[in-house]
C-alpha cells in the first residue's frame, strides 16, 4: 500500500483558500484517531499527514482561519493520495497552477481525491475523464453545464480506481470509513467511527437513496460491509477471497449468506452490480463501449457484450442505439 515507508501510509491535503473547514476536519480527523486507536494497540501508527498550499505557507478556511502548511508543495509527489480540499464560489476554484500539478501527478499515476469544492477542481484539472465522480450539491449545476460529458454522480462519496472524490460536509467521515475498512478492517474502521459517535456508517450512494440495510432488509452485517466494498471496487473488481477478509468471515460463509439472504452466489450479485453501472454509463454517458468496459471492470469488450447480454436480452450496442 505505501509507496515511500512500508510502515507509513502518506495523505496529503492540498488546501485552497476558503476550502471547507467541516469538510477538511472530517477527512483529516479519523486518521488522527486511527493513529491513537493503533498506538493504544501497542501498534505503529500507519497514517502519515502532509498539508500543501500554493504559497507553501498557510491557507484561509472558510472561516478565516489560517491552516499552516507542513510541507513543500513540490513534495505532493511523495505521497500515496492527494486530497484536494476546496470551497467558496465555484469560480473561485478555477486555479490554472493547481491544474497544472494536478495533471503532472496524474500523469505520474498519482491517486487523487476531492473533498467539497475539492473535486470541482479535479474535474477542471481533466483529471477526472472516464471517471466516475461526486461534488458539492452547490456545485453540480454549474459543473454540468460547463462539462456536459462529466460522469457526476449524487453521492455521499465515490471511489473509481485511482480517484476519491467526496461531496463534503460529515461525508468524509463515511468516506474515510471505507478507506479505513481496506486498510485495517471493518471492525478497527467501526472504532474510529464510534470515536466521534458515528455509529451508522453510511453506504457511498447517500441519503439519495435508501441504506443498503433498508434495500435488502433480510441481510446480515457480513453480506452488507460485501455489498459496500463492491459499490467501491467496480472498475476493480475484488475476488471472494478479499471480499470475505473485509467481511471478517470466511469465503464459504459469505457465499452460505448470499445464497440465503439474497438468492445469489456472492460473485453473481457483484457481477450483476457492475453490469447494472455499465447500463447506467451507456444511457447516460458518452464513453466508448470498451471504456465502459474498463470502468465495470470487465477484461475484454466481447466478455462485456456477452455479460451484459444474458443479463438485460440486448448487447450494449443496441442499447446505446436507443439511449
Amino acid at each position: 500500500m505505501p509507496k515511500n515507508n512500508k510502515q507509513l501510509f502518506r495523505v496529503g491535503f492540498l488546501l485552497i483558500d476558503d476550502f471547507a473547514l467541516m469538510a477538511f476536519s472530517s477527512a483529516i480527523e479519523p486518521l488522527r484517531a486511527a493513529n491513537t486507536l493503533l498506538k493504544r494497540a501497542k501498534e505503529q501508527p500507519f497514517y502519515k499527514i502532509d498539508l500543501f498550499s500554493i504559497d507553501d505557507v498557510s491557507t484561509k478556511s472558510s472561516m478565516g482561519i489560517q491552516v499552516n502548511a507542513t510541507a513543500k508543495l513540490e513534495d505532493a509527489e511523495n505521497v500515496d493520495i492527494l486530497f484536494v480540499v476546496g470551497g467558496g464560489e465555484f469560480n473561485v476554484l478555477k486555479k490554472p497552477e493547481i491544474y497544472k500539478l494536478l495533471r503532472k501527478l496524474s500523469k505520474q499515476g498519482m491517486i487523487l481525491g476531492g473533498v467539497s469544492g475539492g473535486p470541482v477542481t479535479l474535474a477542471l484539472a481533466g483529471v477526472m475523464n472516464n471517471r466516475r465522480m461526486t461534488a458539492h450539491w452547490e456545485y453540480t449545476t454549474a459543473l454540468q453545464e460547463l462539462m456536459p460529458d462529466i460522469l457526476l454522480e449524487n453521492s455521499l462519496y465515490v471511489i473509481d480506481r485511482d480517484r476519491y472524490t467526496c461531496a463534503g460536509g460529515v461525508a468524509p467521515v463515511d468516506m474515510m470509513n471505507a478507506i479505513l475498512t481496506k486498510h485495517h478492517g471493518a471492525t478497527f474502521a467501526q472504532e474510529v467511527s464510534d470515536w466521534f459517535i458515528h455509529t451508522e456508517v453510511r453506504p457511498s450512494a447517500g441519503p439519495q437513496r435508501s441504506s443498503l440495510a433498508e434495500r435488502y432488509p433480510s441481510a446480515t452485517q457480513p453480506v452488507i460491509l460485501a455489498i459496500e466494498a463492491m459499490q467501491n471496487h467496480i472498475a476493480d473488481p475484488l475476488d471472494l477471497e478479499q471480499l470475505a477478509r473485509l467481511s471478517e468471515i470466511s469465503p464459504r460463509q459469505l457465499n452460505r449468506l448470499f445464497k440465503d439472504k439474497l438468492g445469489q452466489k456472492t460473485m453473481d450479485f457483484y457481477r450483476q452490480l457492475r453490469l447494472k453501472t455499465a447500463k447506467k454509463l451507456l444511457q447516460q454517458s458518452p464513453m466508448k463501449i470498451i471504456e465502459i468496459a474498463q470502468a465495470t471492470g470487465f477484461v475484454s469488450a466481447a466478455h462485456f457484450s456477452a455479460s451484459f447480454s444474458k443479463l438485460f436480452g440486448e448487447t450494449p450496442s443496441v442499447l446505446r442505439k436507443k439511449s
